[in-house]
């Protein structure tokens, strides 16, 4: 199957920014309710101890992504280190809650952020978690070069793909908030109202879980986008992990300056 790129609702400028961070405030609730991401955490492990990084700069992070869960298994060579998330579309709200829940191993950038143009002065190991299928392969070009010049590791991490499994998994996903819903908080009426009343949240997550899904990049796509990139003083391993049979593997790519690894 080949990768389509195809739009998703709540990326889009004219989609409201209200619905937008209820969209991602599900997503987030439902990657760490799931612990969907914790199967990677030692690859992320071993990437913060071989660059002997103490800040993660997470990118496309909206409401915080995976890290309540993850800041938790991590604890490089014993040390504090801290997770600074940021957007382009920041949803500040859902960022100061994670910041809360996680005992202050969690901050925020107070601006907006495009992950091909990262400020010059975030430094630390870049990471992104279900976003990279976002952009199209010379905007995904860009993410990665724009790394390679700041010298920063990065670490691209996907849940979804293009497979059977994958996209039909998308469908108990858009269910989740039928049932999950009550225990968001803090409680809003509008969550309320758009996923029991008018279930724009299920449908919205439906539809771009799956475009999600047809739009991921297979290891070797990212490894012909990595042959593009200028600068070889890089080491990149790209794979796919899962942990348990019947789970869905987590599509990776990491990179390192090869003076850190």
């Amino acid at each position: 199957m080949r990768r389509i790129q195809l739009i998703e609702l709540h990326e889009q400028s004219w989609f409201p920014s209200s619905l937008r961070d209820e969209i991602t405030d599900a997503l987030q609730f439902g990657v760490n309710f799931l612990e969907a991401y914790a199967p990677i955490a030692p690859l992320l492990q071993r990437m913060l101890n071989s660059t002997r990084s103490r800040t993660i700069v997470d990118m496309c992070s909206g409401a915080g992504g995976p890290w309540l869960t993850l800041c938790r298994k991590l604890q490089p060579d014993g040390q504090a280190f801290h997770i600074l998330l940021t957007d382009k579309y920041p949803n500040f709200k859902a960022f100061q809650k994670a910041a809360l829940a996680s005992e202050n191993r969690i901050a925020f950038y107070p601006g907006s952020v495009d992950a091909m143009r990262i400020p010059g002065e975030l430094h630390g190991f870049r990471t992104m978690f279900s976003a990279f299928h976002h952009f199209p392969p010379d905007e995904a070009r860009t993410i990665l070069q724009n790394a390679v010049d700041a010298r920063q590791s990065i670490g691209i991490f996907e849940i979804t793909g293009r497979a059977p499994f994958p996209i039909a998994l998308m469908f108990p996903w858009a269910l989740l908030p039928f049932v999950l819903t009550p225990l968001v908080r803090p409680f809003r009426l509008l969550r309320v109202v758009c996923t029991y009343v008018i279930p724009i949240i299920p449908l919205v997550l439906l539809f771009d879980g799956v475009v999600s899904c047809l739009r991921t990049y297979g290891p070797q796509e990212l490894r012909e986008i990595n042959e593009t990139l200028s600068g070889t003083e890089y080491r990149w391993e790209v794979g796919k992990y899962s942990k348990a049979s019947g789970q869905a593997p987590i599509t990776y790519l990491i990179g390192s300056p090869r003076s850190h690894v």
